[in-house]
């Protein structure tokens, strides 16, 4: 072959069009999908955007009882929300918010995750307790504090009486401000464990056995093979349990409710049951809605670190 001799490109075939069949076959595989995504999209728009958006208006109002027989919420711009941070309950409901929180979180994953790693061994009856340790977690919230109130009465509650027994006097779980918070942090831990120990234990189980016996050739056992096998490789799925219990933690109205009210002395008031207290105790709705609104803007910090954290576990 010549030096001048060219190769020329070959050409390309247009593609050719799509038949009348396979149009109509996308098109209904386009409805289908939209069948599915539509209903979800207005349930979310119906029951969740229209009340955080309604929500957000009624914090720049001055929403009242009187609103619902005249129609009339006068605008007051920032005026809610200059009331809400200059009152010295929603400094200690942001105190408490804080504690609550950390303390819930921090007891809830230490407990969980010893569970988890005690039922990873098989034993028996094994399976039966771990379904019995989801008990707390599906009976109803408020039934758990009325039963928890009982449990933890001063005169007639069952655990002073067993404390009784070996010569410690009634303790005032409920009603004294610097036990109320420590104890509704307790039931919260009892409520919690269950999510956290069923989390962390379907990680565990996702470790290779490989990994461990590789380890425990180069001397990592006991606490080490905990260390730097387990830790590492649950790295991902703590995260999320963490991040996740945040945001359910941050919410937590119905258990302090029945428990103490946000009393004694708002020693148990949080962010969350401030916002309910203003809004169906005061019936200051638009103060209610701004306490909502800063709830909500938290929650929505951690919902994003959230997200953050799963997209980098699917990443990973």
């Amino acid at each position: 072959m010549s030096a001048s001799t060219q190769i020329r490109p070959r050409a390309t075939m247009p593609a050719a069009p799509a038949r009348p069949g396979q149009r109509r076959a996308r098109l209904r595989s386009t409805i289908t999908r939209w069948l599915f995504v539509v209903p979800a999209a207005v349930f979310v728009a119906l029951f969740f955007g229209y009340p955080v958006v309604k929500n957000v208006v009624m914090s720049f109002q001055d929403y009242t009882t009187k609103t619902f027989f005249t129609g009339e919420a006068p605008w007051v711009g920032l005026g809610n929300y200059v009331a809400v941070f200059s009152s010295s309950v929603f400094t200690t409901s942001v105190v408490n918010t804080a504690l609550f929180t950390a303390g819930s979180i921090v007891l809830q994953f230490v407990l969980g995750l010893g569970l988890a790693l005690f039922f990873r061994r098989h034993f028996p009856l094994s399976g039966f307790l771990r379904g019995l340790l989801l008990l707390p977690w599906l009976l109803p919230l408020i039934a758990s504090s009325a039963v928890w109130k009982w449990l933890l009465d001063q005169d007639s509650g069952a655990l002073n009486q067993l404390l009784g027994v070996v010569g410690i006097g009634p303790v005032p779980w409920l009603v004294s401000p610097s036990l109320a918070l420590i104890a509704v942090i307790g039931v919260n831990v009892w409520l919690g464990i269950p999510f956290n120990t069923t989390i962390l234990y379907s990680g565990l189980q996702s470790v290779p056995p490989e990994l461990y016996e590789a380890g425990a050739l180069d001397g990592a056992t006991g606490f080490k093979a905990f260390w730097y096998i387990t830790c590492p490789s649950i790295r991902s799925v703590v995260s999320v349990v963490i991040v996740l219990g945040v945001v359910y933690t941050l919410k937590v109205v119905d258990i302090i409710l029945g428990l103490t009210g946000g009393g004694p002395a708002n020693s148990t008031q949080t962010l969350a049951t401030n916002a309910y207290h203003q809004s169906f105790i005061n019936f200051q709705f638009g103060i209610g809605a701004a306490v909502s609104n800063v709830l909500i803007v938290v929650s929505f910090v951690f919902a994003m670190v959230y997200i953050a954290i799963s997209r980098k576990a699917v990443d990973e």
